[in-house]
């Protein structure tokens, strides 16, 4: 069975993006699609003492025009997103773990192109800081045909999926017939239970940007996104805390599920 999900390109994404990462063997960047405005593709969120705040990349207001052709004119951003993220973030526990990459993205590179940002940002996020082992493809190398949902079907065809993960949106619009007659399976991501974290400036909000996540949880990270319903699954429970409440769960071999996730002092 291959595994896949297609999702266009996000900046720094929420959890639940990297959730569904983790979910398959085959993720699928969907940029060369209709660019929408005010949307996640070049803005999110994050916590601050004032409330919930808006990092916004600046890329014009043409809608005419692909997510992979979206250009960034304005070097500007990346030092105010960066300040903005040192102003409220330093403070946090694992902050430093991160600052040398987020630097490298915000001070060092320059970036042109919205959807080669993304896709470098949640590959990085991924496969460095979250261990994702899963394989990333860009839409583009398989000149997919059709519209709409003809050519999602078309590019799943193409990378050989057997089951496809969409969003849970997608119920309210998606013909599952279509998938059922060309052999796909279709399941819909779920992102409901998600455990609270200690998050800077409450109240809690999980609607945030994943770097909230990775700032105050560090290699704990994995847990707040995936981890925990693996632990749920299990049958063997050892009651030895873990920082923030995370169960430690031990496998049928006797081996913790996972290696991140460090006893209390």
């Amino acid at each position: 069975m291959k595994k896949v999900a297609v999702i266009q390109s996000n900046y720094v994404p929420w959890k639940g993006y990297f959730d569904i990462i983790h979910d398959v063997d085959l993720f699928v960047f969907y940029d060369d699609v209709q660019y929408t405005k005010n949307d996640w593709r070049n803005r999110n969120r994050i916590k601050t003492a004032e409330g919930l705040c808006w990092l916004t990349i600046p890329v014009g207001q043409r809608e005419d025009r692909l997510i992979c052709d979206v250009s960034i004119a304005d070097d500007r951003w990346a030092r105010k997103h960066w300040c903005t993220l040192k102003q409220y973030y330093s403070k946090a526990p694992h902050f430093k773990e991160y600052k040398d990459m987020f630097e490298y993205v915000y001070l060092e590179r320059t970036w042109r192109n919205l959807s080669e940002l993304n896709q470098f940002l949640i590959k990085t996020i991924s496969r460095e800081f979250l261990d994702i082992r899963g394989e990333f493809a860009d839409s583009r190398a398989y000149e997919a045909q059709g519209q709409r949902l003809d050519r999602l079907i078309d590019l799943l065809q193409k990378v050989g999926a057997t089951l496809y993960v969409s969003g849970p949106t997608a119920r309210g619009y998606i013909d599952e017939d279509v998938f059922s007659k060309v052999g796909i399976e279709l399941v819909y991501k779920e992102y409901h239970g998600y455990p609270q974290y200690a998050q800077q400036f409450p109240p809690f909000d999980h609607g945030v940007s994943v770097l909230d996540v990775l700032f105050n949880c560090g290699r704990d990270a994995p847990y707040f996104i995936w981890g925990w319903r693996e632990l749920a699954g299990r049958n063997v429970r050892e009651n030895t805390k873990c920082p923030m409440g995370a169960a430690r769960v031990r496998d049928v071999d006797g081996k913790y599920v996972t290696g991140v996730w460090n006893e209390s002092p």
